[in-house]
This record gives C-alpha cells, sequence and structure tokens, in this order.
C-alpha cells in the first residue's frame, strides 16, 4: 500500500494532533461498545502490523531501507488506532464517529503522520539501536497501563494497583469526563496534557517499530498541534464545517448515523460470534475423530486426588430430557469412571438427596465444579459415617476393589452425585480418577457448529461490509 506524506514543518517525524469539539456528557458510557467493531478490525490490522515490522527488520538489518509499501500500511494501522484512540478512552475528544480506513482523513479531528526514512542505520548496529529506547518504551507502558481488563482485575483483587493497570492516560481522561458528565465542560488543562502524553506514546512506538531513525526527545509537548506546526496539513484546517456537510461529503469522509452504527456493532458481534462457533465447533470434530480411546470414550487425564477426610464428593448435576436440564442424557450416551489406587477404594453414583442424607454431618470435600483440581475441593466439617458405603443399596452403580477399577453407567434423568471412599467408611483417600463419556452425537454437533459459524461469519460480514467498509466513489 502506497502513502503519501505531507510536507511538514515540525522537526520531529512523528506527530499526532487532536482538536478538541464539544463531546457529550454521556456518550462516553457506551463509547466502549460502539468501538467493538473497530477493535475487532484493528485486532487484525495489528496483527499483521507485527508481522510486517519483522519483515521490515529483516529487511533494514541487511539494506538499511524500509520497505515503502509496509511502512504505508504501518503509518495507516497507526492513523487508525489513533482516531479511535482519541474518540473513545485515550481522549474522548470528539463524538464523530472515527472512518474505517487507513487513509488520512482531512476533517476529522484526530490525525497522525510519519515521515518516511529514506535511510536508516542497518546490521547489528541497528539492534543496540532499537535498545536504547527501552526507557521510553518503559514510560509508554505507564502512559498508556494494562488496558482495561487489567483494570478490572486489578479494582477486584488489587486496588492498589489500578493505576498501573489503566495507566496515567486512562486516569486523565477519566477525570476529564467525570467532570465533563457533571459540569458538561471537558477541562482544557487535561485534554493539552492527555494530548501531549499520547504524543510521547507515538513517538516511542514508532522509534520500536524502527519507523523512525531519530531518538524521541525526553519532554511532553501538550496541546492541539504539535510545535511549530497549525495542522498536520498547512493548508487544510481540522476545526468542523461551518456548514453540515453534504450527503456526498459525509459517505466520502465517514459520517456516521446512529442505523449505520448499530448495523456494524450488530454485524461485529455476529463475527465474533461465528469465529467462536467455528472453533468450538472445529474442536469438536477434532476430538471425536482424533482424542477417543479404544472403547469410544473421550476421556479426561487421569489425576490424582487424597484426602484426609472420609468422602470425596462431586457437585451436583442434572440429567434429563434435553432442553429440561443442564445435561441432556442423551447427549452424554454412557459415562465412565476409572481409578487406580494400591489401597481398596470404594467408586459410587448416587442421587443427590439420598447420598447428601448418607454424608450429613461426615467430614467429606465436595468439588466446587465439574473438572476440579485437587485445589477446587471445599471441606465440610463432620465425623466418619454411621455405616460404610458397602452397606448401603441406594447406589446406581459402584464398583470395589484395588488396582484398576472401571465404572460404567448409562444416566437416567434427576441429580446424581458421584463419591469416593474407603470401603470400610475410613478416612485418608488416595485414588487416581478419569471420567469421560461416549458423547454419540458430538461429530454431529461439530459439524452444526460450523454450519452455524460460517452462517453468522458471513451474516455479520456482510452487516459490517455493507454498513462500513463500503464507500461511495
Amino acid at each position: 500500500m502506497q502513502a503519501t506524506y505531507p510536507d511538514l514543518a515540525a522537526p520531529l517525524p512523528a506527530r499526532l494532533e487532536g482538536h478538541l469539539e464539544r463531546p457529550s456528557r454521556w456518550l462516553w458510557l457506551v463509547k466502549w461498545l460502539l468501538v467493538i467493531p473497530h477493535y475487532v478490525v484493528l485486532g487484525v490490522l495489528w496483527c499483521a502490523f507485527a508481522l510486517l515490522s519483522l519483515v521490515a527488520f529483516g529487511a533494514l538489518l541487511f539494506s538499511g531501507r524500509y520497505p515503502r509499501g509496509i511502512f504505508g500500511f504501518n503509518v495507516g494501522v497507526l492513523r487508525w488506532s489513533w482516531r479511535v484512540a482519541y474518540y473513545a478512552f485515550n481522549a474522548n475528544g470528539t463524538d464523530r464517529y472515527p472512518p474505517f480506513t487507513l487513509a488520512d482523513v482531512a476533517d476529522y479531528p484526530a490525525r497522525l503522520a510519519v515521515d518516511y526514512p529514506e535511510r536508516q542505520r542497518k546490521g547489528l548496529p541497528l539492534i543496540g539501536w532499537w535498545l536504547l529506547g527501552i526507557p521510553h518504551y518503559l514510560i509508554a507502558c505507564a502512559f498508556l497501563g494494562g488496558g482495561a481488563a487489567a483494570a478490572v482485575w486489578s479494582a477486584t483483587h488489587e486496588p492498589g494497583n489500578l493505576v498501573a493497570a489503566v495507566g496515567l492516560i486512562g486516569l486523565l481522561v477519566f477525570s476529564a469526563v467525570l467532570v465533563l458528565l457533571f459540569r458538561g465542560q471537558y477541562p482544557r488543562a487535561i485534554f493539552d496534557l492527555v494530548l501531549g502524553l499520547n504524543r510521547w506514546v507515538l513517538r516511542a512506538g514508532a522509534y520500536a517499530a524502527l519507523m523512525t531513525p531519530e531518538y524521541p526527545p525526553f519532554r511532553l509537548d501538550p496541546g492541539e498541534n504539535e510545535p511549530g506546526t497549525v495542522s498536520i496539513t498547512p493548508t487544510a484546517t481540522l476545526a468542523p464545517p461551518a456548514s453540515p456537510p453534504t450527503t456526498e461529503t459525509a459517505a466520502r469522509t465517514g459520517s456516521w448515523g446512529a442505523g449505520r452504527v448499530t448495523a456494524v456493532v450488530l454485524g461485529s458481534l455476529a463475527v465474533l460470534g461465528g469465529l467462536a462457533t467455528l472453533a468450538a465447533g472445529g474442536t469438536a470434530v477434532v476430538f471425536d475423530q482424533t482424542q477417543r480411546d479404544t472403547s469410544g470414550y473421550l476421556m479426561t487425564d487421569s489425576s490424582a486426588y487424597a484426602t484426609n477426610t472420609y468422602a470425596l464428593v462431586s457437585d451436583s448435576y442434572r440429567t434429563g430430557a434435553a432442553g429440561d436440564v443442564l445435561v441432556a442424557r442423551d447427549m452424554l450416551g454412557t459415562v465412565r469412571i476409572r481409578t487406580d489406587s494400591t489401597r481398596p477404594v470404594f467408586v459410587g453414583i448416587a442421587g443427590a438427596a439420598a447420598l447428601d442424607s448418607y454424608l450429613a454431618g461426615v467430614r467429606r470435600e465436595i468439588a466446587t465444579r465439574f473438572d476440579a483440581n485437587q485445589s477446587d475441593f471445599r471441606v465440610h466439617q463432620g465425623g466418619p459415617p454411621a455405616l460404610p458405603p458397602t452397606a448401603k443399596t441406594f447406589w446406581s452403580a459402584h464398583t470395589v476393589g484395588t488396582g484398576t477399577q472401571t465404572l460404567t453407567w448409562t444416566p437416567r434423568s434427576g441429580d446424581w452425585r458421584i463419591v469416593i471412599m474407603n470401603p470400610d467408611g475410613s478416612a485418608s483417600i488416595h485414588t487416581d480418577l478419569a471420567i469421560g463419556a461416549r458423547f454419540p452425537h458430538l461429530l454431529w454437533i461439530g459439524i452444526g457448529a460450523l454450519g452455524g459459524g460460517a452462517f453468522l461469519l458471513l451474516l455479520g460480514g456482510a452487516a459490517v461490509h455493507f454498513a462500513a467498509i463500503r464507500r461511495q466513489a
């Protein structure tokens, strides 16, 4: 992709600007949803950015020249990302929805440019030159933080690390939008500082991607424009047009209405759902065809379980007719439990009510989920059972013995639990355990999921294409 870059007066090769408009009091509350389509596309573009940067590194290493086509594409990704960041959570400086394009949009209030370096360093000195930027990379990371996911985790698990998770830019923008929400005015001083921090991040990022040979300065340049410039393009202004744009101009520059935004959001969600469904369907088909044992069962890996209590008890599982319960019995087919122990061990399956009554007041460990590890059990205090498990008759299926023991059970409707005990009801249980089922319909479920995922992918892709990507010539 070939890109053209204006002849700029600013001395630095990587530049960004943003012009503060009048963002609404409340729209920032839902921008996380509105920018989902952009995040979907940018996720793919940034993967390409990383791969192409490795190719460019190889070219620079041997020739000292950054391939022009790769450079144009990478600048486009940075430009697109800055528009989205400016619209959303790195500035919230505008409510004009960012266009879906790698190209420069002259009348959008957030713009970015990077000068093409005609010659750069080559050979091993290139690596040392890149390493010099580590201080800048660390500072940029502090400005950006760890993103929304890290912020949520820190807020709920380590509140003391919330600042590091959100980053300085995120905290400043959050402070600004709170003022905006209650006073209706974006604090200008915060905006100028946020632009300066984003400018630092761009310079560090362009240097890290080997797109600029000039070492970034250790300085903040706050404000809408780069020092020494009025605008990225001297002959154009980024101020909003005095009169409303025509339909033709709106289509060409990416003006968005509620209908188009909704279509793109729903289309992107359909694409995500389609990809997830395709992945699930493919996994089901692969498991069905490659992971069955010689008897046709899909089994978990054998895991060692030990407890000093009197019983290991599974969570309660309800089986029955499809649509009525958590697990349809026809879906499981036949269930198999395999144990391996040097001491005699009792394994039984019983109705949850009967087993809970038998173990009431017994010291036991109960699993908190199906694929429970040793740490996923919670202890219930009590004493020994009044009778050993072998003296009870409510078992739907059970087995007793040493070495490898196999229990096979065909589910019936109801709530069921699995229990492991010593045959005499004593404490201290040690065994290796694996559990599985035939899942007779897994292949057809996987094929159906593949078809459904492909349909969602096509449907969502068509919605995104006609609402977002298609542009008037």
